[in-house]
């Protein structure tokens, strides 16, 4: 019985020194794995916890799995050292980055802020984090950024558009990754899609000027490739109800480099009257250029809507505040954003996605701008 209580008391003055030692010897044992390593790692964050470092591992993973004295040692161990776990090495043993990359033409212009937003937050909620990346509007900055992405192997990408460079779409599909398209739509998309019809949208817009008694109408669009669909979609439907120069093959249209911006409304407003002073009525690709037709307008001493009619694309939150409030065409932004998350999340977990194409339409927000 002697020999038990002697043991433990033993026992316990081994810890209790061990606990002294480590109190006493941080900054050599930090200066030390600094010089080795170049950075903490959880062996040093286990060594000033005073634990093993399968246990400072569970501490800060699964920290139920642990006591409250052992969590308070760890955590102690992580603030003095400064250690941040290798979220990408955690990843790899789990098959799980707990990342979802994003990709956007832009970040400059704010139409796709509302799905980058409720992508944020929809992810967050389950645990996920969100990596943005800027591709522009040319396939061979896209295919540079995927490669980057795909070899960081996150749990998903959510794709701005439909993936048209032939090698971006091979190394989606070799990844294995789960992928979804957005602000487009396809029936042959690489995995998933939500979106909606550029075509449509374009019609309906001529539709819906048309219905406002237009007789003579135009486009300041961008150069990219999505805004050409529906513009072509937008002249045809256009020339077919008779709002076009007779014997025109197209309605007239002012093309500006992606991303659009206040001043290409003010000089594409300029230059189409310039060339035709009969226009009435004028569909742009952003809100934002609408905004520049807008005041370039009432710089020339031109009425709105009462001479020229103005609609947007985006619906943006600045859009009701102007003067007159702007007609745009709504995207549901948070609902693009929503849905995609999703796919991924049950991707991820393994739950089945059955309506991988998901068409959520379009609106046009009529104000006084036409």
């Amino acid at each position: 019985m002697k020999n038990k209580q002697s043991k433990t008391t033993t026992a316990k003055l081994d810890t209790a020194t061990e606990e002294l030692e480590t109190d006493l010897l941080p900054a050599d044992t930090v200066r030390r794995s600094r010089r080795s390593s170049g950075g903490f790692t959880l062996r040093d964050v286990a060594k000033l916890a005073n634990v093993a470092p399968i246990t400072a591992s569970r501490a800060l993973n699964t920290p139920d799995a642990v006591s409250p004295a052992v969590r308070a040692r760890v955590r102690e161990a992580v603030e003095r050292t400064g250690y941040v776990p290798n979220l990408l090495a955690g990843g790899l043993a789990s098959k799980k980055s707990r990342l979802v990359a994003a990709v956007v033409p832009t970040i400059t212009g704010s139409v796709f802020l509302e799905m980058v937003q409720s992508l944020t937050k929809s992810l967050a909620d389950e645990g996920y984090q969100l990596m943005l990346g800027q591709a522009g509007y040319e396939n061979s900055r896209e295919d540079v950024l995927l490669e980057a992405i795909i070899g960081r192997r996150p749990d998903g990408v959510i794709l701005t558009g439909i993936m048209r460079s032939e090698l971006g779409r091979k190394r989606l599909l070799a990844s294995g990754i789960p992928v979804v398209e957005t602000w487009d739509l396809t029936p042959t998309p690489i995995d998933m899609l939500v979106g909606f019809s550029h075509e449509k949208i374009g019609e309906a817009v001529a539709k819906y000027l048309h219905s406002r008694g237009r007789q003579r109408v135009a486009t300041i669009s961008a150069n990219d490739e999505r805004a050409a669909r529906r513009n072509k979609a937008f002249s045809d439907a256009a020339l077919g109800m008779g709002m076009g120069r007779v014997g025109a093959t197209e309605v007239a249209t002012c093309i500006v480099k992606a991303p659009t911006t206040l001043g290409s409304g003010r000089s594409g407003l300029r230059s189409l009257l310039e060339n035709d002073p009969a226009i009435d009525a004028i569909f742009c690709s952003s809100d934002m250029m609408a905004l520049g037709v807008i005041i370039e307008a009432h710089a020339m001493g031109i009425a709105i809507p009462e001479q020229l009619a103005v609609i947007g694309l985006g619906d943006q939150k600045f859009s009701k505040d102007l003067d007159p409030p702007l007609t745009s065409v709504r995207i549901d932004g948070t609902t693009i954003g929503n849905l995609a998350a999703r796919f991924i999340i049950d991707r991820v977990n393994g739950i089945p996605v059955t309506d991988k194409v998901r068409d959520i339409g379009f609106s046009i927000v009529e104000r006084d701008s036409t």
